[in-house]
């Protein structure tokens, strides 16, 4: 899969290539991080990975100050998990294929929450399954009326066992375990009152003016302030690295079975 990661140039053309891509763009103190991919802006492995690599890389850089992340606004901020690699993964049977799949999701979530920097979380529109657990290792989310969302992972036969730690931490174990049992969407107000989301605005252009606004306010502040407050929010999380590999390999087992196989292929043709 042939993902860029390079900052693009001012005004090119946002034509999300069709194995999506990742691009970091550096200005005023703020990076923006932006993943896109043509089916709901989905996450294929490698695009978890180049999106790990880049919020590691803008967190060690001296010009940074502030992280956004986003994606691109066709369609839903992120629907989740690749069912097209969901559905190879099922079909070959290969449990350490479908371990190392789900640990993409864990990758981007420790570079969030390990990068030195907030990252800010710009939610434009729905988000689903993996998506929710990288709104909840932001250090602050903005979504619109827009952003419902939903845990799918049991519709499918699996469960929200990687992002599970990072979104019971953000709303609290009850809403976490409401989301991972009912398996339907959940308005963007509900997120809100919640905790996934620290704003909600109408649209997308009250989406970016008040993220600009943050965003350059925050870039002025004491970063290494900032800093201690991450590391002080995030305290506990240390023991992660261990905690969802276990967690993707119970996602990687259950992938394979015959109920998820159905489940993910019926679910891919209706979506």
């Amino acid at each position: 899969m042939s993902i860029t990661t390079p900052t693009p140039a001012r005004g090119v053309a946002d034509a999300a290539p069709a194995d999506g891509r990742v691009t970091t763009d550096v200005a005023h103190g703020v990076a923006t991080v932006r993943f896109e991919h043509p089916k709901g802006n989905s996450m294929p492995a490698a695009l978890l990975g180049a999106l790990a690599d880049a919020v590691r890389a803008v967190g060690e850089r001296d010009d940074v100050h502030i992280v956004v992340l986003r994606s691109s606004d066709r369609g839903p901020f992120c629907a989740g998990a690749s069912f097209d690699e969901l559905v190879v993964i099922s079909e070959r049977g290969d449990a350490d294929a479908g371990r190392e799949f789900f640990s993409g999701f864990s990758r981007v979530i420790l570079a969030m929450l390990r990068c030195p920097k907030f990252v800010i979380a710009r939610v434009h529109g729905r988000v689903a399954g993996g998506g929710v657990g990288l709104v909840a290792a932001s250090d602050y989310a903005i979504g619109t009326q827009a952003a419902a969302c939903r845990l799918s992972e049991l519709a499918v036969g699996i469960g929200p066992f990687v992002v599970g730690p990072v979104i019971e931490r953000k709303l609290g174990l009850a809403a976490f375990a409401a989301m991972a049992v009912d398996a339907d969407w959940r308005d963007a107000a509900w997120a809100h009152r919640h905790g996934l989301f620290a704003r909600l605005v109408p649209g997308t252009a009250e989406l970016d003016a008040e993220l600009d606004t943050l965003a350059r306010r925050l870039a002025g502040y004491n970063p290494d302030a900032m800093a201690e407050i991450k590391r002080v929010t995030w305290a506990g999380t240390e023991s992660w690295d261990a905690l969802l590999a276990e967690r993707a390999a119970m996602s990687g087992r259950l992938v394979l079975s015959e109920f998820t196989r159905t489940a993910i292929a019926a679910f891919k043709q209706s979506a």
